[in-house]
């Protein structure tokens, strides 16, 4: 049983011929479709190759900043420990200066109250 020949008498039906540019019809549609999709998507491409080499060279950028700061860093670190040693010492001679002005004024004291003879 053939269905083209059981149904040419159909009114409305298309023929074969017919039925063979529409199909040509929808695949040229289909073909121009892709193509638009295709262009798309080489733009987008195109686009995220060019966002990748701004974020290499955002990143080298920020690479270069970082040993830049990690360089200050260490700097910074030597010069901190330079005047913590210089503080150190200053708290010593602090302590001492201390020590001398209790002692000069406990003599003061004495010597008020004539405990103490200054002797040369």
């Amino acid at each position: 049983m053939n269905i083209d020949e059981d149904t040419d008498w159909w009114l409305g039906s298309p023929t074969p011929l017919e039925m063979c540019r529409q199909h040509a019809l929808m695949l040229e549609n289909e073909y121009q479709e892709q193509s638009l999709q295709l262009r798309k998507a080489r733009q987008d491409i195109q686009g995220l190759i060019q966002m990748q080499a701004d974020a290499l060279r955002d990143k080298a950028t920020a690479e270069l900043k970082l040993k830049k700061a990690q360089a200050e860093i260490a700097e910074l670190k030597g010069k901190v420990s330079e005047l913590d040693g210089q503080i150190g010492s200053l708290l010593v001679v602090k302590n001492q200066r201390d020590i001398i002005l209790h002692q000069n004024q406990e003599l003061l004291r004495q010597i008020r109250m004539g405990q103490t003879t200054i002797s040369n």
